[in-house]
């Protein structure tokens, strides 16, 4: 896709949606997420809990909550972390399900959008 929206920018992708819940995709996703090593959400769960239950099936629930486009997201958790001037900045950290649906959807649309973006962004 990136090659078409590079060479062709008046191109239009259409039916998107169907290839963020790709097997391979949320694959992807969830191995990029898993290598940021992030906090868990609100929800608690972590990759340890995943991959001890399954992480096939686990990936499974989330490809047909997105298909039959059930999925919700689930609340932020809101933390406080130390600045270097002695003040506190809030960090929202999403549960993981979350991170693995919207590096999907990032996976599919960034390399369309990403020809057109400026070198410095």
């Amino acid at each position: 896709m990136q090659t078409k929206a590079k060479n062709e920018p008046a191109t239009r992708f259409y039916s998107l949606w169907d290839k963020v819940y790709r097997d391979d995709i949320l694959a992807e996703a969830y191995r990029r997420c898993r290598l940021n090593r992030g906090a868990p959400g609100v929800d608690g769960e972590r990759f340890e809990d995943i991959e001890a239950a399954g992480r096939d099936q686990w990936l499974e629930r989330l490809q047909q909550e997105l298909k039959t486009k059930t999925y919700q997201s689930q609340p932020l958790l809101r933390v406080w972390i130390p600045k270097a001037n002695s003040g506190e900045r809030p960090l929202s950290i999403p549960c993981i399900r979350d991170r693995v649906a919207q590096m999907a959807v990032l996976l599919v649309i960034g390399p369309i959008f990403e020809p057109d973006l400026s070198p410095r962004q």
